[in-house]
């Protein structure tokens, strides 16, 4: 203990007296600019290793532009460097921050797309080995058919592409998909049906399918323990795989919308981020939209996940542009960290009006389409509903009741409407406090259909 204690002295004695200590507001200053470094390091990481059309200028124009604050304010003046391997593909995007510190780095791994590495974390020292990827696009076996174009439709697409649904908005793409045909789509300049975005929380509505096809296999129960708490006397175990989905576990989050910077952009790993919060109201009886919910139920079934690894699912429904990313010790983030097409987005969204067939195969459990619509949990305020993974526009004019769709941050959403075997998928990057009025769009779009 003496020697502990003398040990800090000496370690006290050595460091200089400006850096004992420091404000908070410095604190959050400091880690502000590190979490900034994160976000622009796993962006370009990303979205440069998903496409080789993207360039740097692009991300920047694009992903990184009109950000959330403080953020947006850093990023801009942050430089960066990356390394590419003997073969020209990417391995990692490095952003210095601060001169005490190593660089924010994102690296890449084969078929897993990037992961944020710790702050502080050096810079990796191996050469990614990358495998041949066999290039699908244009194959009408795999990418949707372009052959039934409706022209009132293409201009309900085009439309979008300005700001008729919302000031401020920025679309990117647009497919619009009725009986497994393209009936329209829109593109910004530099974008295409094949161009791969990231889908924020678009991921959750991707994270129930994956639940969903672990139950038709017999390796999940939604109505089962998702496991949480530290043993059977925790009341936590009573928090189902069910409740996680429909954002009614009861766990506290420290933010609306619990806003996961530490997971997104810090580094940190889902076992550190989204578990262990403490239940404030009996599981089901609350709605309170959590990121951390879907985190845990994705966690619920990763034993699945050897044999059936998330890529195995995009693979079957013919979305390969799709990547499930991972927090940097290999635990997926399925919460918003998926990278993928608006031609993926279209197939994803015609296995529900398929009853989770494909190919005539059984993907998903009969009726699943019914229970991630079904608002059957605590419901949220506001016009939309919510059912498991997916939101339900089941109360908004001119768009039928049935209709439900997966929605993401800056404007990501893939509408599904069954009673008219419909589709639609929208892109975005909208800044911060630009709305696009996804219901206005979906009943223009439907009306350009029946005429």
């Amino acid at each position: 203990m003496i020697r502990h204690a003398l040990a800090a002295t000496a370690l006290l004695a050595a460091t200089p007296l400006a850096a004992q200590s420091t404000t908070q507001d410095e604190l959050d200053a400091r880690y502000d600019r590190a979490l900034a470094a994160g976000y622009k390091a796993l962006f370009l990481c990303s979205a440069l290793s998903g496409d080789a059309a993207r360039s740097d200028t692009s991300v920047e124009d694009y992903e990184l532009a009109s950000i959330q604050e403080p953020l947006n304010a850093i990023v801009p003046e942050l430089t960066h460097s990356i390394s590419r391997g003997s073969d020209g593909g990417l391995n990692y995007v490095a952003v210095p921050w601060d001169d005490d510190m190593s660089p924010r780095v994102a690296a890449y791994r084969q078929g897993k797309g990037c992961a944020l590495l710790p702050i502080g974390a050096a810079l990796p020292d191996s050469e990614v080995v990358r495998s041949t990827r066999i290039d699908r696009v244009g194959d009408p076996n795999v990418y949707p058919l372009r052959d039934a174009i409706a022209p009132a439709t293409t201009r309900a697409a085009e439309a979008a592409l300005g700001e008729d649904y919302g000031e401020g908005t920025r679309t990117t793409a647009v497919m619009v998909r009725q009986d497994d045909r393209t009936r329209g789509e829109a593109y910004a300049q530099g974008y295409d049906a094949d161009l791969p975005q990231r889908t924020w929380s678009v991921a959750k509505s991707l994270a129930a399918t994956l639940i969903g096809a672990a139950v038709q296999r017999g390796e999940a129960d939604v109505a089962a323990s998702a496991g949480l708490g530290l043993d059977d006397s925790d009341p936590r175990r009573a928090i189902t795989i069910d409740h996680l989905l429909r954002m009614a576990s009861g766990r506290y989050s420290d933010t609306p919308g619990n806003r996961t910077d530490p997971l997104y952009f810090g580094g940190a790993t889902v076992g550190e981020v989204a578990l262990d919060w403490p239940l404030l109201n009996p599981p089901g009886t609350i709605y309170r939209y959590a990121n951390n919910d879907t985190l845990a139920a994705v966690k619920a079934i990763e034993e699945t996940f050897e044999k059936h690894p998330p890529a195995g699912l995009f693979e079957t429904l013919g979305m390969h542009s799709t990547v499930a990313e991972t927090d940097w010790q290999g635990d997926y983030i399925l919460s918003s960290q998926v990278w993928t097409s608006s031609a993926d987005l279209a197939r994803f969204g015609q296995l529900y009006l398929d009853d989770g067939m494909r190919n005539g195969a059984r993907i998903l459990p009969e009726g699943w389409i019914d229970y991630v619509s079904t608002p059957s949990g605590p419901q949220p305020d506001g016009p939309l509903g919510y059912g498991a993974g997916f939101w339900l526009l089941n109360n908004s004019e001119g768009v039928p009741a049935d209709t439900f769709a997966a929605m993401g941050n800056r404007g990501q959403f893939v509408v599904i409407v069954p009673s008219m075997n419909t589709v639609i998928v929208r892109r975005g990057e909208d800044p911060p406090g630009a709305r696009f009025d996804i219901a206005a769009f979906t009943r223009d779009v439907l009306v350009s259909l029946r005429n």
